[in-house]
């Protein structure tokens, strides 16, 4: 997009007052050269739903994207947040559907005509890949190849060993291959793992994890199985990623049965169990044929209990005021008593909100900035991508053999 031209002779452009601030160089040149100094230039491959968020999210600078009925804009910063305008630029986008080439024109972004002309792009420092999985490999090999950085869409590869080569490939070149896990800023996921991390209900022992819904998989190449389609690929990885960073311990068992509910060729939604080394249990499940929800996230220690409903809810947390009041009076509880599941009384127990955190919600592209830059070590490691890629593959194995799964 950007490469250095000389300008036609009749260029009447140069300046507001008809004078280059560069001789030789228009001023919508300069302009742009300007705009990219220091910072991390962008061009983004696959410009679908995730591509064009992408676009929008580094263009404004805000880090996402806020769909509207008639285009897109970034949604505003908060106290924390890095604005991104400071450290990266979009470079263009490229698409296959004409349409897509069409939606990024009308957004004002330049538009390449190929993934070769991104390549040459000599002011092109990374390339955000954003295409379907199954062309992740070949498309990261090739950029870093051409001498760019990437910043590749989860799940990174189909397989691990697909990853090994691309970590290998970024070993040979020394570009940055980056994995985005970007669900490792969810504000409910920070949350959950503040509790863990401070003992907030206890010593931890089981922890769920979920996402459902009740519209099936979308249409487009997430039900296709040799595209990489299926909810263990679109949702379950980023589960997943939360979970083993929430509780760093070795995972012993894995055991797990996908769905094929309305969909046959792919899973459309999973049920997943694990064992931690310590004894710690985990519930991992993606639904999409659920028309009444359980919790987002539930967490159980021996000194209480933390929920989250759904990403609207703020969640709460029951906190035990002592052991000592062990006894209860009998309930009835259908056609029998118990005492064991009677209610708590009010004075044993206390209701609190979750936590407070504050994050940078733009702390991803913004690490990825530095680390391409040579400030900073990554954030997301593709050490932790591959042990999720393995753990996902076991997930599969499992489903497929009917059999609990020794991991690690």
């Amino acid at each position: 997009m950007f490469l250095l031209t000389e300008p036609a002779e009749n260029d009447t452009n140069s300046s507001i007052d008809g004078t280059d601030p560069v001789p030789g160089y228009s001023f919508e040149m300069w302009e742009v050269l300007s705009m990219i100094d220091g910072k991390v230039a962008v061009a983004v491959v696959g410009c679908g739903g995730m591509g064009g968020g992408h676009a929008v999210a580094i263009s404004t600078g805000s880090g996402q994207a806020l769909w509207m009925t008639d285009g897109s804009k970034g949604r505003e910063l908060e106290p924390g947040d890095t604005d991104l305008t400071k450290k990266m630029v979009l470079a263009g986008t490229f698409d296959v559907k004409e349409e897509r080439q069409q939606w990024a024109k009308n957004q004002g972004f330049h538009t390449y005509e190929s993934f070769e002309e991104i390549l040459a792009d000599e002011t092109v420092d990374a390339v955000l890949v954003a295409t379907p999985n199954d062309s992740h490999k070949e498309l990261s090999i090739r950029a870093m190849r051409a001498g760019k950085h990437v910043l590749c869409e989860k799940p990174v590869m189909m397989n691990s060993s697909d990853l090994e080569d691309v970590m290998a490939v970024s070993t040979e070149t020394g570009k940055v291959f980056y994995p985005r896990q970007n669900r490792r800023w969810d504000k409910d996921y920070l949350v959950m793992k503040k509790v863990y991390d401070e003992k907030l209900i206890g010593n931890v022992f089981h922890i769920e994890s979920r996402y459902q819904g009740s519209r099936g998989i979308p249409g487009d190449w997430r039900g296709i199985k040799e595209k990489g389609g299926g909810m263990m690929f679109d949702w379950g990885v980023h589960l997943l990623d939360r979970l083993v960073l929430m509780v760093p311990e070795k995972i012993k068992k894995v055991y797990a049965k996908m769905t094929h509910v309305t969909n046959d060729e792919v899973d459309d939604g999973f049920f997943m169990n694990m064992v931690f080394e310590s004894g710690i249990t985990a519930t991992v499940e993606v639904g999409t044929c659920n028309f009444i929800t359980l919790p987002n996230w539930y967490m159980t220690g021996d000194q209480g209990t933390a929920v989250i409903a759904d990403y609207k809810d703020e969640g709460r947390m029951v906190v035990l005021r002592s052991w000592e009041d062990k006894d209860a009076t009998p309930i009835l509880m259908g056609e029998g008593l118990s005492k064991t599941m009677a209610p708590r009384n009010a004075d044993s127990v206390t209701e609190l909100p979750l936590p407070y955190t504050s994050y940078d919600r733009n702390e991803l592209y913004s690490n990825f900035c530095d680390v391409v830059q040579g400030k900073a070590e990554p954030v997301i490691k593709n050490e932790e991508a591959l042990r999720v890629l393995r753990l996902m593959e076991a997930a599969l194995e499992s489903d497929e053999k009917g059999v609990v799964i020794d991991f690690e």
